[in-house]
This record gives C-alpha cells, sequence and structure tokens, in this order.
C-alpha cells in the first residue's frame, strides 16, 4: 500500500505542471514533468535498476528520487486504528553519505548521460501500533508501520556524473587515501566508509592506487563522461 510520504513527495515533484501515475510502454512512472521521468524510490535502489537503465538507453531523461530520512517523530497507537499513547522523536539520523548503503546495487544504472541522481533529506512523521506483521519470529515490543508523512523537505544533492560523487569526499583527505582515513573524515564506521569507495571506484570516480599494508589506497580520477 502507497504511504503518504510517498504520495506527498510525488505531489512536491509533480508541482502545479506535472502528472502523476503515469503509463510509458510496460512501466508506470511516479511522476513525468516537462519530458523528465521522476522515480521515488524510498526502498532499495537495486529494485529499480534494470527499470531506469532501461529507460535511459530507450533516451528518456529519468531522475531518480532517493529520500533519506534524517529526522523521524514516532507516534505509537495503542492499536491499529487506535489512540495514540506516544509520540517521540528516533534516535537515529540519516545523513546523505548513506545513499552509498543503495548506490553499490546502482553501479550498472548510473552513470547515465540520461540520468540524473538526487538524495533529498526528509523528515517524516511515522505512525505505528502493537504487532507483529510478516514476521516469522515474534518479539515482545514488535510493532507495524501503518504509516508514514513527510513533515518537511530539506537537503538537496544531485548527481549527474561520476565526478559529482567526489563532492561527498571530506575535505583535507590525503591523496592516495584509504577507508580509514576516508571514515575518520566522514564520521562513519568504517564498513560504511568501504562501501562509498567501492560504489565510486565502480561508478568512475575513484580508482585504486596501491596499498598500505593491507589497506587499499584510493585516487579520485578525473572528470568521466556518463554512459
Amino acid at each position: 500500500m502507497e504511504t503518504s510520504l510517498h504520495k506527498q513527495l510525488k505531489e512536491h515533484y509533480a508541482g502545479a505542471s506535472g502528472e502523476v501515475e503515469v503509463r510509458r510502454g510496460r512501466y508506470r512512472i511516479d511522476v513525468v514533468r516537462r519530458g523528465t521521468l521522476i522515480e521515488i524510490q524510498h526502498g532499495g535502489l537495486a529494485a529499480i535498476r534494470d527499470k531506469v537503465r532501461r529507460l535511459c538507453e530507450e533516451g528518456a531523461r529519468v531522475k531518480v528520487v532517493k529520500p533519506i530520512v534524517a529526522l523521524k517523530q514516532i507516534v505509537k497507537l495503542d492499536r491499529e486504528g487506535g489512540e495514540q499513547v506516544s509520540r517521540r522523536r528516533s534516535p537515529k539520523r540519516g545523513q546523505l553519505i548513506d545513499l552509498f548503503h543503495d548506490l553499490i546495487h546502482f553501479t550498472r544504472a548510473f552513470p547515465h548521460k540520461k540520468l540524473v541522481l538526487e538524495a533529498v533529506l526528509v523528515e517524516v512523521e511515522e505512525t505505528r501500533y502493537p504487532g507483529h506483521g510478516r514476521r516469522r519470529r515474534w518479539r515482545k515490543n514488535d510493532h507495524v508501520v501503518a504509516d508514514q508523512r513527510l513533515v518537511a523537505v530539506g537537503e538537496t544533492r544531485r548527481f549527474r556524473t561520476s565526478a559529482d560523487l567526489l563532492k561527498m569526499l571530506p575535505s583535507g583527505l590525503p591523496r592516495p587515501f584509504d577507508t580509514g582515513e576516508l571514515a575518520a573524515g566522514l564520521g562513519v564506521d568504517r564498513w560504511v566508509a568501504q562501501r562509498a569507495a567501492y560504489a565510486m571506484r565502480e561508478m568512475g570516480a575513484l580508482k585504486t592506487d596501491g596499498k598500505r599494508g593491507n589497506a587499499v589506497l584510493y585516487r579520485p580520477v578525473g572528470r568521466r563522461r556518463a554512459a
């Protein structure tokens, strides 16, 4: 079932001149605005990778919007459709670097001269009620998400080429660098930096440059044309 968040983002990107839920061949497109096909993907980018690649190969201009939840208000109900019993702010904070969790599965689609990737930070309100949903293993504090609603749209970052990904690198990074130095510069765990380095290497933004001990070294490459 479509969430309020997805519906609101479609309206946001459609504006006054766009259309929503447009059929194009075998595909249904979230938004079409001024000739650009806009897909809003809350889930993993791998789910729409082949669809996006085919649309680009057919000559369509495509924008993929990846919302990242920066702030979340959690509203708990006593039961499905029931009364509110609490409201709190989630301690989890999404950030733009989280985009790389998905980009490692999107390297066969991006970069492409017909494709723009847009990461957008959003604030949402999530409504929950007690329940186990489709979980096979039940836990005492299980819950079911009833809906997510858009509260605010924050910072947006657009990527058109592999070189644009380099803007995500922290300033003062040595050349070459390893993922430990990248993690320190970004303020994230090393495994997150490893994903970022892998995605940027596969997309042509970074190249390997030897090793320091067991650590692979990376160096930015020059601007690369999209396919």
